[in-house]
């Protein structure tokens, strides 16, 4: 099978994707505008064959590129998991004629506004919601959905450009910032938990899910520097006070026509119970959260994707053995890395739990935290004990402290 993977070597998660298409036995063939010496080995190791583009976002050109550098190449795949390729990832396909999905059924997962529409329909609950692309139409979006209210780029991924506003002053100071975002949803703000549901499917099957859990809600750790944000993998997933979400997941799917890849959605638990959507893509989960999947289960989710897409089935099941969690530290203080204190001690105290360490090294600089939520680096934790983890984690958010000058 050949496989056009656009982008293999970026964002990070790309380049094990990449591998796992590879190890599924796909003649994987690159698309990306980097040049190739400049991609990660692993990536650049698991090509079959690399083609160098001008640019990844101008999709005549680039349709137009293709089809001359792969004439007499059949193309039996096309894949992009990265989000602001998707859409291009659809055109081609077109474009190319192969299978998998097409514009129309791409663009729910990328505008949030459609999505909810289209979920509206199936009778799956959402927020509030209006689209608006002008100042004068987002305060009128905001007087409908009342406060407070959650407005955030139509086409955004995580939480980039996503702001809460408790009243129409504190919305006139965040519409400055939105300038640069063409159009935005304006939601009803959800008071409750934030948990994931993600999906590795074929053929409409679910072969793998997951259910993640955020501490806190990333609106929250996303604003406030001094806080650790955690994202807790859950062990038992099917316990009974998540089965709202699960079965709300399994409504979405079919609401969309989702059918084969990876999806990644966000779903509010709310105190008394009800289940709330948050939004869906189809692609996996940034921030690591493959990889907590992977350290939970002691599975390999890039290629479990790669056997989907290529052979319809994974080659062996997941087994739930612990609950994991990644930690993201940021630095106190601006400017270099300076010195890094207690991960010492936390390795001493809590051993073979402790399962990967990414803090950027002394001396570099630091990374903008409002810009990507690794910021300054991560730990990821695991214990069958979900209690046993949150401890860990907890430690690792209150006892680790990185500081720059």
């Amino acid at each position: 099978m050949n496989v056009l993977m656009i982008s293999p070597g970026y964002p990070e998660e790309m380049i094990h994707f990449t591998r796992g298409l590879a190890e599924a036995g796909a003649q994987v063939i690159g698309v990306g505008d980097q040049h190739e010496g400049a991609m990660d080995p692993v990536a650049r190791k698991s090509l079959a064959a690399y083609l160098r583009v001008e640019t990844l976002w101008d999709e005549d050109a680039l349709a137009a590129e293709l089809k001359d550098k792969l004439r007499g190449v059949k193309v039996d795949r096309i894949e992009c998991l990265w989000e602001p390729g998707m859409l291009v990832a659809a055109r081609l396909r077109e474009e190319l004629g192969v299978p998998g999905m097409t514009v129309a059924q791409t663009i729910p997962f990328r505008d949030k506004e459609k999505m909810k529409q289209a979920l509206d329909a199936a009778g799956i609950r959402t927020p509030k919601h209006y689209r608006a692309g002008t100042a004068a139409a987002v305060r009128e979006a905001a007087s409908r959905v009342g406060y407070p209210a959650i407005v955030k780029p139509i086409a955004g991924a995580g939480s980039a450009d996503t702001y809460r506003v408790d009243d129409a002053a504190a919305l006139e100071e965040v519409l400055p910032k939105l300038r640069h975002v063409e159009e935005v949803s304006v939601e009803e703000f959800i008071d409750g938990e934030e948990f994931t549901f993600d999906t590795i499917c074929a053929d409409e099957e679910i072969l793998y899910w997951n259910i993640s859990w955020y501490r806190p809600r990333p609106l929250i750790g996303r604003t406030v520097q001094w806080i650790s944000p955690q994202t807790v993998t859950l062990r038992r997933p099917d316990i009974a006070d998540l089965a709202v979400g699960r079965n709300m997941g399994q409504a979405v799917l079919r609401a969309l026509g989702f059918k084969t890849g990876f999806t990644h959605m966000e779903w509010f638990r709310k105190p008394s119970g009800e289940a709330v959507f948050g939004e869906i893509g189809a692609r996996p989960p940034g921030a690591r959260s493959v990889h907590t999947m992977n350290h939970a289960c002691d599975f390999d989710a890039f290629r479990g994707w790669a056997e989907a897409v290529c052979h319809g089935r994974l080659s062996r099941p997941a087994e739930r053995r612990y609950n994991c969690a990644v930690i993201f530290k940021r630095a106190q203080g601006e400017g270099r890395i300076q010195r890094i204190e207690g991960l010492e001690r936390l390795v001493r105290r809590f051993g073979d739990a402790i399962v990967a360490v990414d803090l950027l090294p002394v001396g570099a600089p630091r990374r903008n935290w409002k810009q990507t939520l690794i910021s300054d680096g991560y730990l990821i934790v695991r214990h069958p004990d979900l209690d046993t983890t949150l401890e860990i984690a907890d430690a690792v958010g209150t006892d680790l402290q990185m500081y720059a000058g």
